[in-house]
């Protein structure tokens, strides 16, 4: 009997604040574009049950799907941290292939890094069929592409009980209409933070009349 191939997904992995920014949520100095002075703003909000999920989700993925600016954060952090508190992790990143979008053509030292052709609904359709769960983290700009051409499976977004004001989001004024079916929803902490799961429904959202 011959086998079937299941087709690979794509998953987005986001952090944001309650009103949408995605800004640097790592450090302050992750990502100070546009004079961003909260850089940093979810650290005092990790916890054990945010790490418990994101865990479960690096241990299932095995291929990173990453924008140039977030691949370069990545490729200077995880490799020195082998040894370090965080070593499950960046010995999960260091093994799997990295696959990076750029519209120049970088030199990539991390082990196991690919750039991606610029053809990339085929790039994308190849690395379906070569890997089960395809992650993307952070990499906004790369991420709108994704959604704004329905290149992805499931859109998982942990949302903080915190408003910033200015600063870069994942769905903008101008970014294309999509319509989302929410999967699941649970707390992800103590402090506040919920984790959402969505999957693309390739539809435009619908109108009406509430008379």
């Amino acid at each position: 009997m011959k086998e079937l191939h299941v087709s690979g997904r794509i998953l987005i992995d986001h952090f944001t604040t309650l009103d949408g920014v995605a800004q640097a949520p790592g450090g302050p100095n992750e990502d100070t574009d546009g004079e961003f002075v909260f850089g940093g703003w979810q650290a005092p909000l990790l916890d054990n049950t945010v790490g418990a999920q994101v865990d479960v989700g690096i241990q299932s993925m095995d291929a990173l799907l990453l924008g140039r600016r977030t691949y370069d954060i990545f490729a200077s952090y995880w490799p020195n941290q082998l040894d370090g508190p965080n070593a499950e992790i960046a010995r999960k990143f260091d093994a799997i292939p990295k696959y990076v979008a750029s519209r120049g053509t970088p030199q990539l030292g991390w082990r196991g890094s690919h750039l991606l052709d610029r053809d990339l609904h085929e790039e994308l359709k190849t690395l379906r069929e070569k890997h089960s769960d395809i992650h993307v983290i952070g990499s906004i700009n790369f991420a709108r592409t994704l959604l704004a051409e329905s290149l992805f499976d499931q859109l998982n977004i942990w949302v903080y009980p915190i408003v910033v004001g200015p600063g870069k989001r994942l769905f903008t004024e101008d970014g294309p209409p999509a319509s989302l079916e929410l999967l699941s929803s649970e707390p992800a902490s103590e402090k506040g933070a919920v984790l959402l799961r969505y999957g693309l429904r390739n539809a435009i959202p619908a109108t009406g009349d509430m008379t």
